[in-house]
């Protein structure tokens, strides 16, 4: 490995852990031996407070498919700084912005904006079950939907235990967890007539760590319609990302609510609900009295479609809205899915990569009874979610490390996002730094060849 000098970021981690609770600001950036300090970034790149370079397959926790600093994104921020950063009213911008959703997402015939993806579902809800008059909702074991008491258990291995302290444990009896694949329990539950919603994460899980069953989708648009509950895709990854209309652009099959969020705001903060309008009408007040205070939705929030995510918005989003940077970064993540398999391959690994648009995941088969059943590559790949999301946190954290000191860094787990910000000279130079990776887990025993 080259030299990876962390004198500055060490200085920085007894700060951090000195004022802030738990040493960091979200969970996925701890790291091993110290979190990445960065100072700035550019197109696919970001360097850190010892100068130290990356490839950034993270890209803003998979928020910046137009790379680090896009220059028209950086002018448009600029703007609207110059013209306020905070009204607390309504303005232009808001409009526009809630407009282009519109155009571009098939469900959407109306927005409300949030701040983040664990607001838009949480909302997303709290419409559902007005909507409906209903309490329970469905979800799946392993997809991730934010971190609110409603769908914080149940995304972690396993996925019958509690993911944190502090949930009371109420919210379960009202959010059922069922596996995605259970197609016969899914509709017997559906069929109860009780569930207000179904939430799923239009990926898979965890941005398609574990991808979804075929048909899933339209069978959960068939028994919903059916059964008068709710199809709430969580699209907070996938939205502007698998196409400028999201997942429910390519598959054809529109859902009742979308979560949006990520790429929405061009790196700022901001989410959004966006739905059909007969939903959505329970926000509106009507100048009655009783139903402004009791027959609607009450939703707030200060920063709601700040100007300055509404800006970075737009101008994102005006930029994919034609579908090209979206087809470059597939092509980009094409070709390195390509090029960790080749690998793979060549080390005669245990393992294989996977993912879909412009997303990756590998992943490596430890467990010695499965391995003992590989024969050939062809034996390796899985489709069970407790495999898929149940690799050894130890390989994983050696894995991330070694990358990180190769000048690469991922986003969660063993895969990442990719951007039409990325260059042919970005997947060589992380190439060679999987390359020598897989070398080192190998010789470390923390992953295996095939036979």
């Amino acid at each position: 490995m080259p030299n990876f000098p962390l004198d500055k970021s060490r200085a920085f981690q007894v700060r951090a852990n000195q004022a802030l609770g738990g040493g960091v600001g979200h969970d996925l950036r701890y790291a091993d031996p110290v979190p990445l300090y960065i100072t700035h970034g550019r197109g696919s790149r970001k360097w850190d407070v010892d100068g130290n370079e990356y490839v950034d397959f993270l890209m803003g926790n998979a928020a910046l498919l137009l790379g680090h600093a896009d220059p028209a994104v950086v002018a448009a921020i600029e703007q609207a700084v110059g013209d306020g950063t905070h009204f607390g009213n309504d303005h232009p911008r808001h409009i526009d912005w809630a407009e282009l959703v519109c155009r571009l997402v098939p469900s959407a015939e109306r927005v409300r904006f949030v701040n983040s993806g664990t607001e838009a579902t949480l909302l997303a809800l709290r419409l559902a079950r007005a909507f409906t008059s209903r309490q329970k909702v469905m979800r799946f074991a392993g997809h991730f939907h934010g971190w609110h008491d409603d769908v914080v258990h149940g995304f972690e291995m396993p996925f019958d235990r509690p993911v944190t302290l502090g949930v009371s444990g109420n919210e379960k009896r009202e959010m059922v967890t069922l596996p995605d694949s259970d197609d016969q329990a899914i509709q017997s539950e559906l069929a109860s007539g009780e569930y207000a919603a179904v939430i799923v994460e239009v990926t898979g899980a965890s941005w398609g760590r574990a991808p979804l069953p075929e048909g899933l989708l339209e069978l959960l648009r068939e028994e919903t319609r059916k059964h008068g509950s709710v199809l709430i895709f969580d699209e907070v990854i996938a939205g502007f990302r698998f196409s400028p209309g999201g997942v429910q652009q390519l598959s054809g099959i529109t859902p009742d609510l979308t979560c949006l969020a990520k790429i929405l705001a061009g790196g700022m903060p901001g989410g959004a609900v966006a739905g059909a309008a007969d939903i959505m009408r329970l926000f509106d007040k009507t100048g009655d009295a009783e139903h402004d205070r009791y027959g609607r939705v009450v939703h707030f929030g200060t920063f709601n479609a700040s100007p300055l995510s509404a800006a970075a918005g737009i101008a994102t989003l005006e930029q994919l809205a034609d579908g090209l940077p979206i087809k470059q970064a597939n092509e980009q993540a094409a070709t390195m899915r390509a090029e960790i398999e080749v690998l793979l391959q060549k080390h005669d690994v245990a393992g294989f990569v996977y993912g879909e648009a412009s997303l990756f995941h590998v992943y490596f088969e430890t467990d010695p009874r499965r391995r003992s059943d590989i024969g050939s590559a062809a034996d390796v790949p899985t489709d069970e979610p407790s495999r898929l999301k149940g690799m050894p946190s130890a390989l994983v954290n050696r894995y991330q490390q070694l990358l990180r000191h190769a000048g690469v860094d991922l986003m969660s787990g063993t895969g990442g996002a990719l951007g039409s910000c990325h260059t042919a000279e970005d997947i060589q130079q992380a190439t060679t730094a999987f390359d020598s990776v897989i070398l080192t887990l190998l010789e470390e025993g923390l992953i295996h060849q095939i036979g």
